[in-house]
């Protein structure tokens, strides 16, 4: 118990300094930018036009709503950070508890390879993560929804309770959990791929004699998860542009944003624009394709 309060501890701490970054992330992801391009260089050299980094939007978000604007969704996404860690924490603790009840045969068992236990592990993990995830994706959609709220100065989803009769008023119980399937396949595959990764890297690639074999194992770990990151942010986007789709606020409503059928729509229609990666970076980012921006229509205007 003192170790689950610990760990949402530090983990609201961390969400709570993470805020200002998430918001900003997520209006990029939306498509949102209100501020115009300036001529820069990329990290070749060249001369190109780039969209404001992290720095730059979030002191236009301040400009307009004061610091405390920074953190917009912070409430809900507590919520789910300290009762995703407890979920996850409880699985995990059921399946130590069958191991334990079974322990007593355990020395008639033919040993477990160290491949079979990479498999077991990553196992229970995904179990634990998609427990935690399912329980939680009603706060995360809120979150969502509060923070894109800044595009269309709405206050829909403000406040601890009315977001949630909301919802439920509006699009029923499902309305809740928008955007999960993608949400769900990124985590597992992230999970799996990182896992694999790594086992592979340290079973094959690092040599046992080596002193900080432990350290470097422990580096492939960390390097093996921002690779799997990477390949799965596309997931993560459309997760949570489905989480906003047709929400009655003007970020996930047309013209701003189409309305999109399913999450296989909002994938295929992201990909022929090219925007598979959209706010996967906060700095250098180039101009995408396909959408209509505010500084373009203030021009046109």
């Amino acid at each position: 118990m003192a170790d689950t309060a610990s760990q949402v501890l530090l983990g609201s701490g961390l969400t709570a300094l993470s805020q200002p970054l998430m918001y900003v992330k997520v209006l990029v992801q939306v498509g949102y930018e209100p501020l115009p391009p300036t001529l820069g260089r990329n990290i070749f050299g060249r001369q190109v036009y780039q969209l404001p980094g992290l720095f730059a939007y979030a002191k236009h978000i301040m400009k307009i709503d004061g610091r405390a604007g920074l953190f917009k969704g912070l409430t809900p996404r507590l919520c789910s950070g300290a009762i995703g860690t407890i979920v996850h924490g409880q699985v995990l603790q059921r399946y130590q508890e069958a191991d334990q009840e079974e322990e007593p045969g355990a020395s008639l068992k033919e040993p477990v390879s160290s491949w079979e236990q990479v498999i077991k592990e990553t196992s229970r993990e995904m179990v634990a993560r998609s427990a935690a995830t399912l329980v939680t994706h009603p706060f995360h959609v809120i979150a969502l929804r509060c923070m894109v709220q800044f595009i269309g100065r709405e206050t829909k989803y403000s406040g601890i309770f009315s977001p949630f009769v909301t919802i439920y008023r509006e699009e029923g119980i499902l309305g809740f959990f928008a955007g999960l399937v993608p949400r769900l396949l990124g985590d597992v595959l992230s999970l799996w791929l990182c896992n694999m990764l790594a086992y592979l890297i340290n079973t094959y690639a690092l040599e046992n004699g080596v002193s900080t074999m432990s350290e470097m194992k422990s580096y492939s770990q960390a390097v093996t998860g921002f690779f799997a990151s990477m390949l799965t942010y596309p997931f993560v986007l459309v997760s949570n542009l489905m989480a906003i789709n047709n929400c009655g606020l003007a970020g996930g409503l047309p013209p701003f944003a189409p309305n999109y059928s399913s999450w296989l729509d909002c994938w295929s229609q992201l990909l022929k624009e090219g925007n598979m990666s959209r706010g996967n970076s906060l700095f250098f980012r180039k101009v995408p394709a396909g959408k209509l921006y505010v500084w373009e229509e203030k021009r046109f205007r």
